[in-house]
């Protein structure tokens, strides 16, 4: 008796997550080629139609599809076409970023209906809750559509985030450590809250919404004061057993960089990220004697200055286009992902990075690397957040491959 009760209980688990599943694929679906008829969604999906018919209503109900007054026709019976209900539903986003907190109100289909951007302090951690709080509270309040609803919060936190805790266990830019954010956000404003490290989140809106839209694979690269990497595979974020992977910049370089212990930032990133093209360049011109203005000096401009053909930049670019090809090629040999996309502030000078490094890697790994622009930018994190709360407010699964 107790084996036959066993074994209707994991029947009906087994039957829960195949519902899920193929909810979570026609919704996936939907989003994508969206308007569709259901017969092309059970063509295309394998999915009997009467299965497809029942989550469709149930869709429906939830107010997240509609049917269009329009049918499809192709020569025989007229099909009703229904749609993603992209504008009745709204996600707030955050990036928090080091030096500044970006926020956003979009719809599903990622049009954006308010932004707003605040500084942070200068880690404060008290003082950089109640901005962010501030910050969601405007956008909140933002008029929207009459009858919109807000499915959600989606925060991307420049540090180690414990996505299932919604823990920030250490951001040392904004002075949090062992922050319970999504508990504190979700206690204050009453709506689903999702906290995630902010490369991982920008991952997901690439996938989504960006260069590397409807991708089985991906790795977003961003290169900015540090160096990070989100993975996507099969749709879901990849974090690693200790919610560490893509720590990318951490990769050691050379074996100069072993037996050392890396603190604030890794050994790559010191070298490769704006930070470090930064400190490489204040140290050539020191020890040249170069008569350069170390006031007005950035990462920008030492990108300019190479591009102007000036010796000392184009050393230093040269050099930090090497270690992106390193990095890039660890990637590719560990993960094999279908794209690589290049983010973050430094992918602004893609035009003297892209071409150069791919240049380097023909020949070397054994498979070619399509490497991609981002063609999101700052928005990347706040588009990921669409993806992260549209998941798990309505009950997506994807079975992970590894």
């Amino acid at each position: 008796m107790m084996k036959s009760s066993r074994l209707a209980s994991l029947g009906s688990a087994n039957a829960s997550l195949m519902r899920r599943l193929n909810r979570s694929t026609i919704l996936d679906l939907m989003r994508q080629r969206s308007p569709i008829s259901p017969s092309e969604l059970s063509r295309k999906l394998h999915i009997s139609m009467p299965t497809v018919m029942r989550i469709l209503d149930e869709l429906m109900e939830e107010n997240l599809i509609y049917r269009l007054d329009s049918l499809e026709s192709s020569g025989g019976r007229p099909r009703s076409l229904l749609a993603i209900n992209a504008s009745a539903h709204a996600v707030i986003g955050l990036d928090l970023g080091g030096t500044k907190m970006y926020g956003t109100v979009a719809d599903l289909n990622g049009n954006i209906l308010a932004e707003g951007c605040r500084p942070s302090s200068s880690a404060n951690a008290e003082e950089n809750i109640e901005i962010v709080c501030q910050l969601i509270q405007e956008l909140i309040e933002t008029p929207r559509s009459s009858g919109q609803n807000i499915l959600g919060i989606g925060v991307g936190a420049p540090g180690v985030t414990l996505y299932e805790q919604g823990i920030i266990t250490w951001a040392p830019s904004l002075g949090w450590r062992d922050l319970p954010l999504r508990q504190l956000l979700q206690q204050r404003f009453q709506l689903p809250v999702q906290v995630e490290n902010d490369v991982n989140l920008a991952a997901l809106g690439e996938f989504g919404f960006g260069a590397a839209k409807g991708a089985s694979s991906l790795v977003c690269l961003t290169v900015g004061t540090g160096i990070g990497s989100g993975i996507v595979l099969d749709r879901k974020i990849y974090r690693g057993f200790h919610q560490s992977a893509g720590e990318v910049g951490y990769l050691p370089p050379s074996p100069a960089a072993l037996g050392k212990r890396y603190e604030k930032f890794g050994a790559l990133e010191s070298l490769a990220s704006g930070t470090g093209v930064l400190a490489r360049a204040r140290q050539v011109i020191a020890e040249r004697g170069l008569s350069v203005d170390l006031e007005s000096l950035s990462a920008e401009t030492v990108f300019n200055a190479a591009r102007e053909g000036e010796g000392w930049a184009q050393e230093i670019i040269n050099e930090t286009v090497d270690y992106l090809a390193l990095v890039i090629a660890a990637i590719s040999v560990v993960l094999d992902p279908q794209v690589i996309v290049l983010g973050g502030g430094v992918s602004r000078s893609a035009d003297i990075l892209v071409e150069p490094i791919l240049s380097r890697l023909e020949g070397v790994l054994p498979a070619p690397v399509q490497l991609v622009v981002s063609n999101l930018g700052y928005r990347a994190a706040v588009m990921g957040a669409i993806m992260l709360i549209l998941d798990t407010t309505t009950e997506h699964v994807a079975i992970q491959t590894i």
